[in-house]
């Protein structure tokens, strides 16, 4: 789906208190930027523009992005670049491994881009990143946040083979909001992926979020969360869309802290492990907090 035309945009709207962020000051910050740049590494964290990233690379963490920068699709709410993705490289496993053990980290998200021009998805290259992270940092804890594969047990199955700790797919929004905010998605797959993970690998976690704001209604949002707890989903983070530039979606409502309060004790209520809600809360952020939960 192209993106919307700049005359559809209108006007940025102002971002209310509880958004508006302190930028730390701090030399681990500096530290991780020259770390990735050593390496070569991309991360979710600038390709997406979160907002969490200066906060997370001042705590010496980040969220590596593999398989390049460059994604086969066009989601209305992502600012990673769409564009034709260059050729995998083969010694990026082993540049991410040495970034995680270099950077002491006791928990590692590593997501990527979607990857529809290679058969397998890009599954085979997470499989070598997740075995070359292990072999160097035999402690810790590695959680996935994938795309779609388009739904196919084989190539979920080969990410699975690696024994992640944590299988994430992000449902992303209502159902009824799919075919504008993720046109190359499909609500029901994004379930059925989960529940796939969730039978294929039953002894690890598995995981969801939802970005509230671009016009779904509270009993939509009341029925996603029903629907990923009903397919086995352990983990769920909820946190507020913002507009990364005008040719993206506008940002039909701000959530306030204590509607997402609502939101995550009603999840906690259908029995998931563990629940992040809150407005600046993205996938990864303080992702290690749900291992530190006890299984019940």
């Amino acid at each position: 789906m192209p993106r919307l035309k700049l005359a559809e945009m209108g006007p940025r709207p102002r971002l209310p208190e509880w958004l508006r962020i302190q930028l730390p000051q701090t030399g681990s910050f500096a530290r991780t930027r020259a770390l990735l740049d050593e390496l070569r590494l991309h991360t979710v964290c600038e390709s997406a523009k979160c907002p969490n990233h200066w906060e997370c690379w001042s705590r010496g963490t980040a969220t590596f992005m593999i398989a390049g920068n460059r994604c086969t699709r066009a989601c209305g709410f992502c600012a990673v670049t769409t564009a034709r993705p260059l050729p995998l490289e083969s010694d990026e496993p082993a540049r991410v491994a040495e970034a995680v053990r270099r950077m002491r980290l006791k928990h590692v998200v590593i997501t990527a881009v979607a990857r529809d021009d290679l058969a397998d998805g890009g599954a085979g290259h997470f499989f070598q990143t997740i075995n070359q992270v292990r072999a160097l940092n035999s402690s810790t804890v590695i959680e996935v946040l994938t795309p779609d594969f388009n739904d196919n047990d084989d190539t979920i199955g080969a990410v699975l083979a690696a024994n992640p700790d944590i299988f994430n797919h992000n449902l992303e929004t209502a159902e009824r909001l799919y075919r504008l905010a993720r046109p190359g998605g499909r609500y029901d797959r994004a379930l059925r992926l989960l529940a796939n993970a969730r039978r294929m690998a039953p002894d690890g976690l598995t995981k969801s979020g939802i970005i509230l704001g671009m016009g779904e209604t509270a009993d939509e949002l009341r029925g996603a969360i029903a629907d990923l707890r009903n397919v086995g989903v352990d983990v769920l983070t909820l946190g507020q869309y913002l507009r990364p530039s005008r040719q993206h979606l506008p940002v039909a409502r701000w959530w306030t802290p204590e509607e997402f309060a609502e939101l995550g004790a009603y999840a906690e209520g259908l029995g998931f492990r563990h629940v992040e809600a809150g407005p600046l809360v993205r996938s990864s952020y303080h992702a290690k907090r749900a291992t530190a939960v006890p299984v019940t």
